[in-house]
């Protein structure tokens, strides 16, 4: 491993540590409750994308049906918690799991597909998830689940009074998904990702199991969503299929990896960081004219982003293509 490469890895990790720092040091000045809860949901999605980028970006198997890991993990926390009184840190784990377990039965015979018709097959998958939660009595059906306020406190992880509680939870879960991809971005998990990203048949002949290694950026991109749909239904205490399995969040969990630059470490966190308070300042603001100007507005910015910088905003940052065999 070149020195400048070991540079290169370092200094990644000293812009991460400053950015966590001000991140965490960010709510003793901005006190308004409605750019916190912005805050919140930026850190979410900035480790979601960052999560769907594992599978995505570096392994190049492009999802839109994560919205069902998603959907799994919050359901898991949420029917644990309300059914049997499980507290919700046990419903992240086996929300993670379960979604862990659910993405290998379903890469079986979805990992040999390829291009649009993998897409096509996760978008179908997430829609027939959505349509049995919509039609299941026992999880609440379409009417959802509504999480019983039980107090504030940490092992309960209900915060009635701040919101800062859960922004430091997703600052850290932010943190903990760029430090996993961080690190499996030099592993050898990695450098068989972006080989079959690349060109899985030369892949294979240099002896890369394409399957397998499927399989894992699979596992964990279901994992690291899952846990976000658990923190998700904590922070909002209700659920129900259309507002945690909808195509919606597939699209969400996409779009800053896309346009902040797919396959990269960076890409995830900087489209999170533009496109979250877009769409929620835009929603609030020219939203409600019924006329959908917040639709046009966010859309055109995005449809200028691509057209501007096909290879994601990091190229503003960066002169050095995306992974080519080589982590970026």
């Amino acid at each position: 491993m070149d020195k400048a490469h070991l540079k290169r890895r370092r200094r990644d990790l000293i812009v991460a540590a400053l950015l966590a720092a001000a991140a965490a040091c960010a709510p003793l000045f901005i006190k308004d409750v409605y750019v916190q809860n912005i805050m919140v949901l930026t850190l979410m999605y900035a480790a979601l994308s960052q999560g769907w980028n594992i599978l995505g970006g570096y392994c190049g198997q492009i999802s839109l049906g994560h919205a069902l890991y998603f959907g799994l993990g919050a359901y898991t926390t949420a029917l644990l918690f309300t059914k049997l009184g499980v507290l919700p840190w046990f419903g992240m784990i086996g929300g993670g799991i379960i979604s862990s377990v659910i993405a290998l039965a379903l890469g079986y015979p979805t990992f040999r597909l390829r291009g649009h018709y993998f897409v096509i097959a996760t978008i179908v998958i997430a829609e027939i998830g959505f349509l049995l939660f919509h039609n299941w009595d026992w999880a609440g059906a379409a009417l959802g689940i509504d999480i019983p306020v039980r107090g504030d406190s940490w092992a309960k992880f209900q915060f009635t009074r701040s919101k800062l509680p859960y922004y430091y939870f997703a600052l850290v879960f932010c943190c903990l998904a760029w430090l996993i991809t961080w690190w499996l971005e030099d592993s050898k998990w990695g450098y068989w990702w972006r080989a079959v990203k690349d060109n899985p048949d030369a892949a294979e002949s240099l002896g890369v199991v394409v399957f397998n290694s499927k399989m894992g950026a699979a596992a964990v991109s279901a994992f690291l969503t899952a846990v976000g749909g658990s923190f998700y239904a904590m922070f909002v205490s209700y659920i129900d299929p259309e507002s945690v399995m909808t195509f919606q969040f597939s699209l969400l969990m996409a779009l800053p990896a896309v346009l902040g630059g797919i396959g990269t470490l960076w890409g995830p966190v900087l489209g999170a960081a533009i496109l979250i308070p877009l769409t929620e300042l835009t929603r609030s603001f020219v939203g409600g004219s019924g006329r959908g100007v917040d639709l046009i507005l966010y859309g055109s910015v995005i449809v200028m982003i691509a057209l501007a910088r096909p290879e994601g905003l990091i190229g503003l940052f960066s002169r050095r293509p995306a992974s080519k065999g080589v982590p970026q």
